[in-house]
């Protein structure tokens, strides 16, 4: 048996409580949890706006673990490594798989959303092979875990998508853990960074991680004029928030033929959209739904040499007993930066 932390009903009670330890299908390999974050999309999936999820239900898809059981067709990863896997796991065989595209699978599976998760002392990684990526040894657990959703999720929105060059100006709006990410990976680049939050605390976080700028946005009536005037206009301008509000404030931050990203989910399938402005300055609008396990490699080279550091991010560290009340927390936003679970018995 192991305790994880299971709620039975969207917004109800969490309780740590024992449950059997999963045994690996034959593609899948099952991990002691070594540490994991806390991201918004867990305090999403509790909220009940996930489709996917089914109570009862055990969140957490941001973890680094060390492989205890390997299902028999499992040929690359080995029972003892330790491995970090993004939060969409793909199939490996359908169209976009065989692209190299993996976040985008059409059969993708998702570690606390399609099935339990690692809050929790073991969960598992479907298609294994595939997508458990073996973490250098220099790379702390805690970073480790962040670059499982956040980290690797800011590189694809800013450094494959959003094609940041150094010297141009990238505009980060939310600077929750993501928006934090997209900052330091905007410092690693060597672009200008522009850090937009309505926190005091969040927008310090964002100067310790590389922002160049701060832009509190409760002070400005409006925020996309105050980039134009700061910067003459955003090459590149992430909404990591997930809000009409803040999408429109990007794309309007974006000088003409700019880039706006959108990595924050939207609490509606629908919403408002400056899409005029799109036309008029011949804008690009793209989305960003996690980065290929193919690549973690280019993450981790990032942090190797020094460019990033995940840990700079984080601001509590917690026990898996910590998470009951930890994660309905995080709809108040009184908590800046990245929690990470680090003690999980």
């Amino acid at each position: 048996m192991m305790k994880a932390a299971v709620y039975e009903q969207f917004r109800g009670p969490i309780s740590l409580v024992d449950v059997p330890v999963p045994t690996p299908h034959p593609d899948a390999v099952v991990v002691e949890i070594l540490a994991v974050g806390l991201c918004r999309s867990d305090y999403h999936g509790w909220h009940g706006t996930d489709p996917d999820i089914v109570c009862p239900h055990v969140g957490g898809h941001e973890f680094v673990g060390s492989v205890v059981a390997v299902g028999s067709d499992v040929t690359r990863i080995r029972t003892g490594d330790r491995v970090v896997a993004p939060f969409v796991n793909g199939c490996g065989q359908c169209e976009p798989c065989r692209l190299g595209q993996h976040q985008v699978c059409r059969r993708q599976e998702q570690p606390g959303f399609t099935r339990w998760g690692a809050f929790a002392q073991y969960t598992t990684i479907p298609f294994a092979d595939v997508n458990a990526v073996q973490v250098p040894e220099a790379i702390s657990d805690e970073a480790a875990a962040l670059v499982g959703c956040r980290v690797s999720t800011a590189y694809r929105g800013v450094v494959e998508r959003g094609r940041l060059a150094a010297g141009e100006v990238l505009c980060v709006h939310g600077c929750g853990g993501v928006g934090l990410a997209a900052v330091a990976m905007g410092r690693a680049l060597g672009a200008q960074v522009i850090a937009v939050d309505i926190s005091a605390d969040a927008l310090q976080l964002a100067r310790n991680v590389g922002a160049d700028v701060l832009l509190d946005a409760s002070e400005h009536t409006d925020v996309a004029a105050a980039v134009h005037e700061l910067t003459g206009g955003a090459h590149l301008s992430v909404d990591c928030l997930g809000h009409a509000i803040t999408a429109a404030n990007s794309v309007l931050s974006l000088r003409p033929l700019g880039r706006h990203v959108q990595i924050g989910l939207f609490p509606a399938p629908t919403a408002d959209f400056p899409i005029s402005r799109v036309i008029r300055d011949e804008l690009e609008v793209l989305g960003v739904h996690g980065l290929s396990s193919s690549r973690f490699h280019e993450v981790f080279a990032l942090m190797l040499d020094g460019r990033l550091d995940p840990t700079a991010m984080v601001t509590q560290r917690l026990s898996l007993s910590d998470i009951p009340a930890a994660l309905p927390a995080m709809g108040e936003f009184a908590q800046p930066g990245v929690s990470v679970v680090t003690r999980l018995r």
